[in-house]
């Protein structure tokens, strides 16, 4: 699978890299240059997500520390906030629960961006769709549920058990056009597995999908412990 998966892009970058070595027409060399461009990013993000994913698959457990979960959802919904602009869509936050979660910051913020990036990337395209992404957080019992709702196209039941997988695309046409590497689902899954949570998804085809993390608070019932977060 990650053979193939660096060979479609760096294949790309091949054909088009020949094309402009003996195409000497200043339009055609522009646009060929743009999908160079969007090509060599694609080839970026899979080595990017790749790593992150064989980082998170041989860590006997992840470096925590409390943090505010207002805090980790408002770096995650920043970070995302230009790509949402880009995409013409409404990226809110909805209710958050008061305090914090003993966890490896940097990866659960990893997941949420994926969580959010994958919502931004299935919004439905009518010209009368709703474009919007929300994301929150609740708790149930001693677990932390982070939630991230889209109005996007949904998820036919046929491909719900199989999203978290690596390299599985529900549209790969979709996936191709927007750069996606089919490694954001796997890498929230881990991320997940490693804090000792999981994952959920309901969905519905053409009523956009909610994605649930659910992860382990790990707060004692003592004194509250001092926050990390800076």
């Amino acid at each position: 699978n990650v053979s193939h998966e660096l060979k479609t892009p760096i294949g790309a970058l091949i054909a088009l890299a020949e094309t402009l070595e003996v195409d000497d027409d200043a339009e055609v060399m522009k646009r060929l240059a743009g999908r160079v461009l969007h090509e060599a990013e694609r080839l970026g993000r899979i080595v990017d997500d790749l790593l992150d994913l064989s980082v998170l698959e041989v860590q006997a457990a992840p470096d925590r520390s409390a943090a505010r979960i207002a805090d980790v959802i408002s770096e995650a919904v920043d970070r995302l906030a230009p790509a949402a602009r880009t995409a013409g869509a409404e990226l809110t936050i909805a209710e958050v629960s008061e305090g914090s979660i003993v966890c490896d910051r940097r990866q659960i913020v990893s997941a949420l961006c994926n969580l959010l990036e994958n919502g931004l990337k299935y919004l439905d395209d009518g010209e009368e769709a709703v474009r919007a992404v929300a994301i929150g957080a609740s708790r149930d019992g001693t677990d932390v549920v982070f939630h991230v709702t889209d109005t996007g196209i949904g998820i036919p039941e046929s491909d719900r058990e199989r999203i978290f997988e690596r390299f599985y695309r529900v549209d790969r046409a979709r996936s191709r056009q927007t750069g996606g590497t089919g490694l954001g689902l796997a890498i929230v899954r881990h991320v997940a597995h490693v804090h000792g949570g999981s994952t959920q998804v309901r969905s519905e085809e053409g009523a956009g999908s909610t994605f649930l993390l659910v992860i382990p608070s790990g707060l004692s019932e003592g004194p509250p412990m001092q926050d990390a977060s800076p």
